[in-house]
């Protein structure tokens, strides 16, 4: 596997001046930094507002007094360490506590400030909880980063979660295709597992994370397309982010490419209010108009993607805005009760979470009629 030079002090970033060197290491002391050279070699130096160097290079915003540690109270799900279990079906693992390269607007930060607290410690323990709750039939590995384990080990806990037999999905969120893509292009045993373990009717799904059209470059794309061949489902969810992917144009790009790559467009996030994220976040209703002028722009198997924001409570899909209210429905919700409530705010276009609202004016159980009639 060819060896990339990995940053994880801004000191060695050589195209910034020492300037912006010494400025952005406050930012870094609080905040972990770390990228390697391909993603670097797609920075434009010439562009100050590049949307790949907005990505990984810190941004003293950061410093910013706004936005909490576990944004969506991940804690309250968590059963042990590294192991969370929001949804019924549905069961988390952050099998590690590294990524590839650290994204500025993170929204596990504290993973790489207390990764001994967070990460997956034990294996044999999180097997059993899973195969203890038959209701589990989606098993999410994530991070830090997943593919950042090598082949032999995430091959360890595929293995176990296959061979218990109401786990049907196994999912890996990874931005390693976007960020190494030679972990999949030079690592043949990668993409052997992955054939052995994605079967006919227990697929393994891969999510990746592309938020912006020139992350797709053509290794990129060979990297997927290795996927593609091995039997894995590709998928991508990304967040809004300010300066990076909140343009019409650039966003139904990404969804086009994606397409046309095979990779089904998932999830759009609304960028989780955590610490540091304040000037990488869009307001909730600009990223409406975003996503649905993006949509208009693009044809059907690239309009899939659902714009939501994953809340404490459950995953809320942003469904409608008119000129005074904001409709929101609980596209997965922690409680079986709130599962495809709509609910009704009045429209705030500085609100960046459904916290900001001031009340819930409506709503509407899951059990009525689909189609609700009367005035707003």
């Amino acid at each position: 596997m060819r060896n990339l030079k990995y940053y994880q002090h801004i000191q060695d970033i050589s195209q910034l001046t020492q300037t912006e060197r010494e400025s952005l290491q406050v930012v870094t002391d609080r905040y972990a930094f770390r990228v390697n050279d391909y993603y670097v070699s797609l920075i434009d130096w010439d562009d100050p507002n590049c949307p790949i160097r907005r990505q990984v290079i810190p941004d003293m915003d950061e410093l910013e007094g706004w936005g909490r540690l576990d944004p969506s109270n991940e804690q309250a799900y968590t059963v042990m360490p590294g192991v969370e279990h929001k949804y019924d079906s549905t069961a988390l693992l952050l099998v590690s506590s590294v990524c590839e390269g650290i994204c500025r607007y993170c929204f596990r930060k504290r993973v790489f400030i207390d990764p001994q607290k967070e990460a997956l410690q034990d294996v044999p323990a999180a097997m059993a909880y899973i195969a203890a709750h038959p209701e589990i039939t989606n098993v999410l590995l994530t991070g830090g980063d997943p593919l950042v384990l090598s082949t032999g080990k995430l091959e360890r806990i595929i293995a176990e979660l296959r061979n218990i037999e109401h786990v049907r999905i196994i999912r890996i969120g990874t931005r390693m295709p976007v960020f190494n893509p030679y972990r999949i292009l030079d690592d043949p045993s990668l993409t052997e597992m992955i054939s052995t373990y994605s079967l006919p009717d227990k697929r393994i799904y891969v999510m990746t994370h592309f938020c912006h059209p020139r992350e797709l470059t053509e290794t990129a794309c060979a990297g997927l397309d290795r996927l593609l061949r091995a039997g894995a489902i590709v998928t991508n969810q990304c967040p809004l982010i300010r300066g990076v992917n909140d343009d019409a144009d650039v966003l139904a790009e990404l969804l086009c490419r994606l397409s046309g790559a095979g990779v089904v467009p998932y999830y759009l996030f609304q960028c989780r209010p955590a610490v540091g994220n304040r000037a990488y976040t869009v307001p909730i209703e600009e990223g409406y108009r975003i996503y649905e002028a993006a949509k208009a722009r693009v044809s059907g198997l690239a309009k899939r993607i659902r714009y939501v924001m994953s809340h404490a409570t459950g995953k809320i899909e942003i469904l409608s805005l008119t000129n005074t209210k904001i409709f929101f429905k609980y596209h997965r919700a922690a409680e079986m009760s709130d599962s495809g409530k709509v609910l009704v705010c009045n429209s705030n276009p500085e609100a960046c979470w459904l916290d900001d609202y001031d009340e819930i004016i409506r709503e509407y159980p899951a059990n009525l009629p689909y189609r609700i009639h009367g005035p707003e």
